[in-house]
């Protein structure tokens, strides 16, 4: 197997998984997905550069991910999903440091008291999806997630997309 360039961010461990075998007539199929950026992105990502990029008014580092949920292959629903990390000024007594960080995700701002609880908050996802049954057919179904994950140029790192799909899994839809 080949080494990674540590230089190139990347989606790491991603797995979906589904919640039942078959499904017999309910409204949708549940599903987790769970995946984790991995590589320059994540080792950029640090509170001595947090300070640097604040000094430099680049304050707002924000993640957009693309989920295409397919079936057989085909697109059959997309999902977006925004993730932010807000630099600020802090007094707080716990962190020994000017400048500290507040990590949006699915609309719900965390204030992380170490840099990797902040890594994790950011770059570590767990998703619980629901597919309609009206998006899928009778009898075996392979869904699959195409997962973009992309970022803008900061004082820290560059404007970087990437992608991965993830494994397959297989549905039945019966009567």
């Amino acid at each position: 197997m080949s080494k990674l360039n540590e230089d190139e961010s990347f989606i790491n461990n991603i797995v979906l998984k589904k919640s039942q075998e078959k499904s017999t007539g309910e409204n949708a199929i549940a599903l987790s997905l769970n995946f984790n950026i991995k590589g320059r992105i994540r080792e950029s990502f640090t509170q001595k550069n947090w300070e640097k990029a604040y000094d430099k008014q680049d304050n707002i580092l924000r993640l957009t991910t693309k989920l295409d949920i397919k079936n057989n292959g085909k697109t059959i629903e997309s999902q977006k999903l925004l993730r932010k990390a807000i630099l600020f000024w802090t007094r707080n007594p716990k962190i020994k440091h000017r400048i500290w960080i507040t990590v949006v995700k699915d609309e719900n701002p965390f204030y992380p008291l170490e840099e990797e609880e902040a890594k994790n908050l950011l770059f570590d996802f767990q998703k619980d999806l629901e597919i309609g049954l009206d998006k899928l057919k009778k009898g075996k179904n392979k869904i699959s997630i195409t997962v973009n994950v992309s970022w803008g140029k900061h004082e820290y790192i560059e404007k970087d997309q990437i992608t991965k799909e993830s494994n397959t899994e297989e549905i039945e839809i019966t009567g």
